[in-house]
């Protein structure tokens, strides 16, 4: 058992590690988005929120409202302080309030992410599962080959070769749009399958490594199967690593759907973030990086919180052995 007080520190120090993590892509973002040329102001002097161009006056209130008249230092600290209160103030290009305009851009998003995340476990697992339950050597070779392959193929490529089978040559599937099931399951294919690829490189090495265990040997002896052997015996300890992988995987699907989105042209997160990054919109994109930034922090503290269940060393800081 866990001595008193070991897991909270535990937690405490993971919680505190997620603070960090926000702070310093807030702060990064930022600071990238201040060093790039010119300013959304200046960008939207050509055509304002009415299509417009804007008068000298008008360019100057927007710099007043938005605090781009202000010390760059001032700046940060007006717009953290505003953040740590909820308030991501509003979009520069129509003036809509970043929280709303976010979460009306998620829902196509969450979709193709969970679909993408299913096709990564049951793919990635699957395919590692196998490749290690196999006695067939040749089987096993070539199992083990395709995850290297596959993370190798980078994700709008496997998205057009997806298109151009199954929608273009087969006409099984949509190449775009956004309504139905059917229009999921190419961006779900074209974000999973490099994730699952990873998932089962990890996976797969874990479980080879735990089913040379001693403890693997003795209940081989013992006359248990090999099905029991794999699922009951090795698959829980070989977990771990897997389980860092997939949220990784997991932390940064909302990354993969801007590639994605904009392949099979669906709306959505990853859409709204490239229009707001070419027009400099410092509200939006900071609001999407903090929003993005706290999905990833919040999978991986459950990640962390799961850890301790699958091995109590963990919480006591001892390093797992098998």
């Amino acid at each position: 058992m866990s001595a008193p007080g070991t897991l909270p520190r535990y937690l405490l120090r993971r919680l505190g590690t997620a603070v960090a993590v926000l702070w310093a892509a807030y702060t990064v973002s930022f600071v990238v988005l201040y060093l790039l040329p010119g300013d959304p102001v200046t960008t939207m002097a050509g055509g304002g929120l009415d299509g417009e161009p804007l008068t000298p006056e008008q360019i100057e209130a927007l710099k007043a409202r938005y605090g781009f008249d202000k010390p760059l230092v001032v700046q940060y600290g007006t717009r953290l302080w505003a953040a740590l209160h909820g308030d991501l103030g509003a979009s520069i290009q129509n003036g809509q309030d970043v929280r709303g305009a976010i979460l009306e851009a998620l829902p196509p998003t969450v979709q193709i992410a969970l679909g993408g995340l299913l096709v990564a476990v049951v793919l990635g697992g699957g395919l590692a599962i196998a490749a290690t339950y196999t006695s067939q050597r040749w089987l096993r070779q070539l199992l083990m080959a395709l995850p290297s392959l596959a993370v190798s193929l980078p994700v709008f490529w496997v998205g057009l070769m997806l298109v151009q089978v199954f929608a273009f040559g087969l006409h099984w599937l949509p190449s775009v749009g956004a309504s139905g099931f059917s229009a999921l399951v190419l961006p779900s294919l074209t974000l999973g399958l490099p994730m699952g690829a990873l998932l089962a490189q990890v996976l797969a090495k874990s479980l080879t490594t735990v089913l040379d265990e001693p403890y693997v040997q003795t209940a081989r002896a013992k006359g248990v199967g090999r099905a029991a052997i794999h699922l009951r015996h090795a698959l829980q300890n070989a977990a771990i690593p897997a389980l860092t992988v997939l949220g990784y995987v997991a932390g940064n699907l909302l990354a993969g759907t801007v590639v994605v989105e904009t392949v099979f042209t669906r709306p959505g997160l990853g859409r709204l973030t490239v229009q707001a990054v070419g027009v400099q919109d410092i509200p939006l994109v900071q609001g999407i990086v903090l929003f993005a930034s706290l999905v990833f922090v919040g999978v991986n503290l459950l990640v962390d919180l799961i850890y301790p269940v699958l091995d109590p060393r963990i919480a006591k800081g001892v390093p797992a052995t098998s």
